[in-house]
């Protein structure tokens, strides 16, 4: 009887349910509203990755945030106000040397503007400069006494931005100028050695080239893999709306239009664009482009005003909203993030972080929540960066590792690693990523309406939930754990372990300390899986984790969704049938009655099991309340522990070990500090059982305590729970979403 009743709840469950998009106060003004939301303001050196300036950051980071957009593969900086060095130009640009992050110039279109008759060059830290960073558009003003200066940045495609400069004569006589573009590339590449604690150079013997309408840097090849990887193919390229005098004197060059003549109160306008590409087929194809893109530059300003109006349309209805600026900021977050195909990489998609390392690729569960939010105002954007990972999803004649049919790997870059034919070291192979990706394509279905796109999912998805029983359910009773695949680097118990921290997502959760905790913890052990034919498939630990489970469990209910939805009435009931099963097997053995928790299951070959409550609390134990598999007195009592200050209810809520966790460390990574992602799941959990307010609360709350969040300042990677310091990498693409989608939920329409 309680399986029929829990089947029936769960079919009820998912009804289909269609929403009218609810009235917006937004349209094109409302992007002036958020002007300067995010400080991108900085000096762009020979290094792009600083010394860690604090013990909590991470070394590799970039501190000056950057802009972004439409997937480019190169982005931009504001000047400091007061360093007049920079005034008349962008600061920088940087540009991915595929994997990492490198900056071109400090600015290398920096205009002055001279007098053509009596050769005076105006010096613009005469007037007054304003600087301003719109959602999608850079903005300089220079007020000088005999004219405005005006330079606006958009990208135009995904490898060409867009520059307007205008000139405003506000004398009252004419003005004839010449404008003198100048800069210098930066042709030596400095990366900080941790060890010897200082920067190191590497020569990049770039050049310049001159061309008939502006100035061509052409790179060449470095294959270095860890800190800078480009092709003498690469070329960034300054191209001008009308020919133009350019000379060269080593790494720095000039372009001259001379008389430009401006009657008063007139404007003169001049656009420009700046492209970097990888490949001479890339370059070749974004020439007619730039040239349709010059033609008409008007046009592509407003299709930029028009898609980022939209943006903020069906993200916010009120931008009088205090909390509206975190909706928007996380939209500038994840589109600075933003990648288009290249290299490797077969569809667009949103790295965690272009201001971090080792974070300019795709992961699997980042890319499954950041698709998540990214439906909401981006559709085609979140579909495919779902199918940038299930582009590489491994299929029954995969030459190196077969037996991982239907499996998603953990990370793609640009260039695939040694055993796929590539020289990249990022790509990894060795594990997976939890169990998210039905969720995520259901979500975007829900946001789009696009019943094609379940059609192209569906068999791949299955594919990969079936790939965690295959591989990952060592003792086959239909309840998986974390592991490894068969892989060259998992080659010792340590790595196999490591391998499976990461497909947990929780590098260094205290629950996978090797050595566990306490007298009668056996620690974590690695047991090998093993098909019919007795070849080995992959390892798992050896505990059955909860959250991992709850995350199959809550695939089982979506899979059934999609298939009911495609009609596929038999497999939509079997799959929740089973879905029964998981969900009684996470009850009856995975909670603990003195605590009101839920733990991982450790299990031996002997068939014992102990629930590891000695390991502690950790936001896994809530996971069961996201996925509504939770008895309803069990989610009472595991609600008690997220609302008790001395647990989950910190100053900034949702702490990864619980404050009262024997290994709690508020600052270190996920032993401690506030993951966005998990809080998320945790609020969602409480909303689900019914705490509809104390969910609210508890998102203010990270709204109001996370620092510089309702000011300039970035989204990080995580947060001290009990001070709000952020932590670790800067501009993260999986914070964003969740802040994101917490506003959605509570803010928008509200």
């Amino acid at each position: 009887m309680k399986k029929i009743a829990t089947l029936l709840s769960i079919i009820g469950a998912c009804s289909a349910c269609s929403t009218i998009e609810p009235k917006s106060e937004v349209n094109s003004s409302a992007i002036e509203k958020y002007n300067n939301i995010l400080n991108i303001h900085g000096d762009p050196r020979e290094y792009t990755y600083f010394e860690p300036r604090k013990e909590t950051d991470k070394t590799g980071t970039n501190y000056i945030n950057s802009f972004v957009d439409l997937g480019a593969w190169h982005g931009y900086y504001q000047p400091e106000i007061g360093n007049f060095e920079l005034y008349g130009g962008f600061a920088g640009p940087f540009y991915l040397a595929e994997e990492y992050a490198a900056n071109l110039s400090n600015s290398f279109s920096k205009l002055s503007i001279e007098d053509s008759n009596s050769g005076k060059i105006y010096n613009l830290k005469d007037g007054k400069a304003q600087f301003n960073y719109y959602p999608g558009r850079l903005e300089q003003i220079y007020t000088l006494e005999d004219f405005v200066l005006k330079l606006e940045l958009i990208f135009a495609s995904n490898r060409t931005s867009l520059i307007k400069t205008e000139i405003i004569n506000r004398s009252d006589k004419d003005l004839n100028l010449n404008l003198i573009w100048s800069g210098k590339i930066y042709n030596e590449f400095q990366s900080w050695n941790e060890e010897k604690n200082k920067y190191e150079s590497t020569a990049l013997d770039n050049s310049l080239i001159v061309t008939n309408r502006g100035i061509k840097v052409d790179f060449k090849e470095k294959r270095l893999v860890w800190d800078y990887m480009i092709s003498d193919e690469a070329q960034f390229k300054v191209t001008h709306d009308s020919e133009i005098e350019t000379k060269i004197s080593g790494d720095s060059y000039t372009s001259k239009l001379t008389n430009v003549l401006i009657t008063p109160g007139n404007t003169y306008t001049h656009h420009s664009t700046e492209t970097f590409t990888f490949t001479e087929k890339e370059a070749n194809d974004e020439a007619p482009k730039i040239y349709l893109i010059l033609a008409d530059p008007q046009k592509v300003f407003d299709e930029n005003t028009k898609r980022w109006s939209d943006y903020l349309r069906k993200s916010i209805t009120n931008p009088q909203d205090k909390y509206s600026k975190i909706a928007v900021k996380s939209i500038e977050t994840l589109t600075t993030n933003w990648r288009s195909a290249a290299g490797a990489l077969k569809h667009d998609g949103i790295t965690p972080s272009v201001s971090y390392k080792w974070f300019n690729g795709l992961w699997a569960w980042d890319s499954w929540k950041q698709a998540v939010a990214t439906a909401n105002f981006d559709g085609e954007l979140a579909k495919n960066n779902i199918r940038a990972l299930f582009d590489y999803q491994i299929q029954a004649n995969d030459e190196i590792r077969p037996q991982d049919k239907g499996a998603i790997i953990d990370a793609i870059f640009y260039n695939t690693d040694e055993d796929r034919g590539g020289d990249g070291g990022n790509w990894n192979e060795r594990n997976s990523k939890p169990a998210l990706a039905t969720w995520a394509v259901w979500k975007v279905y829900e946001a789009t309406g696009d019943k094609e796109f379940l059609k192209e999912m569906y068999p791949k998805l299955k594919a990969y939930h079936e790939w965690w029983y295959t591989n990952r359910d060592h003792n086959k009773n239909g309840i998986a754990e974390y592991g490894g695949m068969v892989h060259r680097y998992n080659n010792s118990p340590e790595e196999i372990i490591l391998a499976a921290a990461w497909e947990s997502g929780m590098d260094n959760a205290v629950r996978f300390d090797v050595e566990g905790y306490g007298e009668d913890d056996i620690g974590v052990k690695v047991f090998e899986n093993r098909d019919a034919q007795e070849n080995l498939v992959g390892y798992s630990i050896n505990q059955e984790s909860v959250d991992l489970n709850s995350f199959l469990y809550a695939e089982k209910v979506y899979l059934g969704k999609i298939a009911d939805t495609l009609g596929y009435t038999q497999e939509s009931k079997d799959f929740f049938e089973k879905a029964v099963y998981v969900k009684n097997y996470i009850n009856d053995n995975m909670y603990d009655e003195a605590t009101g928790y839920y733990y991982d299951l450790q299990f031996d070959h002997a068939g014992n099991t102990k629930l590891l409550v000695n390991r502690g609390k950790g936001t896994e134990g809530y996971i069961p309340l996201w996925a509504n598999a939770a008895d309803d007195e069990k989610a009472k009592k595991v609600v008690e522990n997220i609302l008790d200050e001395n647990v989950m209810n910190t100053y900034l809520p949702f702490p990864t070990a619980a404050k009262d966790n024997p290994k709690y460390d508020p600052t270190k990574y996920w032993r401690g500090p506030v993951w966005l992602d998990q809080a998320y799941f945790g609020i969602i959990g409480l909303n689900n059982y019914g705490y509809k307010k104390e969910a609210r609360d508890l998102t203010i709350k990270l709204f109001e305590n996370s620092e510089g969040l309702l000011e300039d300042g970035v989204i990080r990677e995580n947060y001290n729970p009990e001070t709000g310091e952020g932590l670790h990498c800067s501009n993260f693409s999986w914070s964003a979403s969740v802040y994101y989608l917490l506003y959605k939920e509570f803010f928008f329409n509200k």
